[in-house]
């Protein structure tokens, strides 16, 4: 076990220092230029020289004065001392304190998404493959609902249930008349706000677990072991609990390697319902040239995805037990 995590970290530290570096390559690539930006948003002078002054200042203020390697030395130095600096965009407010406001509701959006999503599938998967009417009736929509796009899915639902219909809001996490609480009124505003982005996630996220399921429970029963314990008269209880079993493993594998792809799917969905979670900010961070939160942005991403497999990993351990063999095996 010891062994096996130690690889683990190893992995997942060079995937970090890797995925941080280019974070950091990426905005420095883009055309245009943070100050230069901000000082059009910022500035009333109309004197050169004073505009250049104020050039200078910040430039030295953010550190963009120094060579590309000494930038990078300097990003690396106030990381781990936790400072991803100030954003150009919302001068003079630390990128930290930026991103604090924006992640309880990317938090809130993809957490219950991501878990509803792989829980419901699943079971429902599995409950459809039991009968060839109901499966006939559920393939078709899973492959539908799988192939959709998040954001298409989005504007789809908030046209109809914002627009035509009008019981849903289409923008924001909470009305503009309301200031953040823990009364009743604010948290009832806030989940009427959540739900439409929620469901679009949602609902992508259940076809395409539901329909994995359905094949790979397909599959165990026509395996082997499922013909044996048929021929020794097993109840099918227990013929399709050994299948759920051996189908939900490659389940797992697949919900580290989906964390991305949802992930993507919470920044388009976002910005669809201006629902303020990073992906809403890393678009306003993107069309403002900001490059320290676009580089916050980025790693929060990178760090959310690298704990949830790493997660993962150990919930492996947990209910495989061939691979807890293998490790007794390679310490033998």
């Amino acid at each position: 076990m010891r062994r096996y995590l130690i690889r683990k970290m190893v992995i997942y530290a060079l995937t970090f220092f890797l995925a941080v570096t280019i974070d950091w390559l990426i905005p420095r690539f883009m055309p245009g230029d943070p100050i230069r930006n901000m000082l059009t948003r910022v500035s009333v002078a109309s004197n050169a020289t004073a505009i250049q002054m104020m050039y200078d200042y910040y430039a030295r203020l953010f550190g963009l004065d120094l060579p590309l390697w000494q930038q990078y030395l300097n990003f690396w130095k106030a990381l781990f001392q936790g400072d991803l600096g100030i954003s150009t965009y919302l001068f003079p407010t630390p990128v930290v304190d930026v991103l604090k406001r924006a992640v309880p509701y990317d938090v809130f959006l993809l957490v219950p998404a991501v878990l509803l999503g792989w829980y419901t599938g699943n079971k429902f998967g599995a409950f459809a493959a039991r009968s060839k009417r109901l499966d006939n009736f559920v393939l078709p929509i899973s492959y539908i609902l799988t192939a959709t796009p998040y954001m298409w899915l989005g504007i789809l639902m908030a046209w109809f249930f914002g627009i035509v219909v009008g019981i849903f809001p289409i923008a924001g996490a909470y009305s503009f008349s309301l200031r953040p609480t823990w009364s009743v009124t604010f948290l009832l505003d806030l989940l009427h706000h959540w739900f439409l982005p929620f469901a679009s996630l949602f609902i992508i996220e259940f076809g395409g677990w539901a329909i994995g399921m359905r094949n790979m429970i397909i599959y165990e029963l026509e395996a082997e072991y499922s013909r044996y314990l048929n021929a020794l008269g097993a109840p099918k209880s227990l013929v399709r609990k050994y299948a759920f079993d051996n189908a939900i493993l490659p389940q797992i594998t697949g919900l580290a390697l989906k964390l991305g792809v949802i992930v993507a799917g919470a920044l388009v969905t976002e910005v669809v319902f201006s629902y303020p979670g990073i992906g809403y900010l890393l678009l306003a961070a993107i069309q403002n040239q900001d490059y320290f939160l676009i580089q916050g942005c980025f790693l929060f991403i990178v760090l959310g995805v690298l704990i949830a497999n790493f997660v993962i990993d150990l919930v492996y351990l947990v209910v495989d037990p061939r691979t807890r063999r293998g490790m007794v095996g390679e310490s033998a």
